[in-house]
């Protein structure tokens, strides 16, 4: 087994770790803003020997460990930010901010990456190397990762990285991942159809946009499934349809809004040429015309193959094999931490959270107002963490 002692010490730091994630969770922040959670992370982490990088656009901070000997450089992250929704959990540590949540984990994140922080710490005469601990705001859309990036905060760049996301919707305390795609890329799609408005009555004296736009949104649908191969998934949604004041008005235009997602570049590409195309097309056959943006979002989160074995291999000996799944197919999902895996080799692992026993399946998912955490699972985190970073100090990829 690999440090046969991680996840005892885990466990023993258990109260720390949890006490972290109820004090973050309780004081939630958007955004490329949580000074708050920084300012908790740096409280708890404040006796041990890391060097701190802060400042930029951001309020996130690297804190780097440095062993007793040269070595390797890896880095693991934790997001901090948290979603503009209402909680509806009943917890005692709930959302004391109207409109805020953390209702995608971060605050556990966090408090996992802390909790490494802890473990390795406690193992610096032994590490041969330095560990980057990346402490992000803005995952939630603000591309928190990019601007660490842009503002030198991860200079010089590490040789690996690793991440763990929570799912309260899978067993407790396993370890999922997989080669290749993890999740999707996710850009924004927005239409503007323009015709010429008037009279319901009279629709021969307009260029009526609305049926135009109703064609583009099935002609969205028909292009995934004619154009781009099944097995390599696709996803166009039009999630939002704007038009019209009154029951006899035809505007003069429509407004769509959607997203893409995809799993390789050149799809994303492609795509995106693919939809104008098709937008403006459909327009023109209606007398209209069509205006479109694309706002690109975060890449596919690509992990490579050889930090997944790390990540497989130190979850087995951590917990048994059968605590590690392989996932058979990417998550259409995003992750900003993909700007790091684009600069950097490495890997993100899902982590199990429902409750011991339960039926996860049916437990609710992330950016769910009831979603639950059992925190019993959160050391094991901590211990995976701490784990990759050790396993890749010794022995890199080999």
């Amino acid at each position: 087994m690999l440090h046969p002692n991680l996840l005892d010490s885990a466990r023993a730091i258990s109260d720390r770790i949890v006490s972290l994630r109820r004090a973050i969770h309780a004081e939630p922040e958007l955004g490329l803003e949580t000074p708050k959670t920084l300012a908790k992370v740096r409280a708890a982490l404040a006796n041990l020997p890391l060097e701190w990088r802060e400042g930029g656009s951001t309020t996130g901070a690297v804190a780097t460990l440095k062993g007793a000997k040269p070595g390797r450089r890896v880095l693991l992250r934790g997001d901090m930010d948290a979603l503009p929704m209402d909680e509806h959990t009943g917890l005692d540590f709930a959302s004391t901010t109207p409109g805020r949540m953390h209702s995608c984990g971060h605050d556990t994140h966090t408090a996992m990456l802390a909790g490494a922080a802890e473990l390795l710490c406690a193992r610096r005469e032994e590490l041969a190397g330095e560990v980057q601990f990346m402490f992000q705001p803005g995952e939630e859309g603000f591309h928190g990762a990019k601007h660490m990036l842009e503002d030198g905060l991860i200079d010089p760049l590490p040789e690996a990285a690793f991440a763990l996301h929570i799912m309260p919707n899978s067993r407790h305390g396993i370890v999922a991942g997989r080669a290749g795609a993890l999740m999707a890329s996710a850009d924004q799609l927005d239409i503007v159809v323009e015709g010429r408005g008037g009279h319901a009555s009279m629709p021969h004296d307009t260029l009526d946009p609305v049926p135009a736009a109703c064609a583009i949104v099935t002609a969205l649908q028909a292009l995934v499934t004619r154009r781009f191969n099944a097995a390599d998934a696709v996803v166009i949604t039009v999630t939002m349809i704007e038009a019209g004041t009154a029951h006899n008005v035809i505007p003069d235009g429509v407004a769509l809004r959607g997203t893409i997602r995809t799993l390789t570049p050149r799809n994303r590409d492609t795509v995106h040429r693919l939809i104008a195309e098709t937008a403006q097309g459909v327009a023109a056959g209606y007398g209209v015309e069509a205006k479109v943006t694309v706002t690109p979002g975060f890449p596919v989160t690509m992990c490579d193959p050889r930090a997944v074995a790390i990540g497989q291999e130190v979850a087995s000996g951590l917990f048994g094999e059968q605590d590690w799944v392989t996932l058979p197919a990417p998550i259409m999902g995003a992750e900003d931490f993909s700007y790091v895996l684009e600069a950097v080799p490495g890997a993100m692992f899902f982590l199990g959270v429902a409750r011991e026993g339960d039926d996860y399946r049916n437990a609710c998912a992330i950016h769910s107002p009831r979603m639950f955490v059992d925190e019993a699972a959160l050391p094991r985190g901590s211990a995976v963490l701490a784990g990759c970073a050790l396993r890749f100090l010794e022995r890199g990829f080999d």
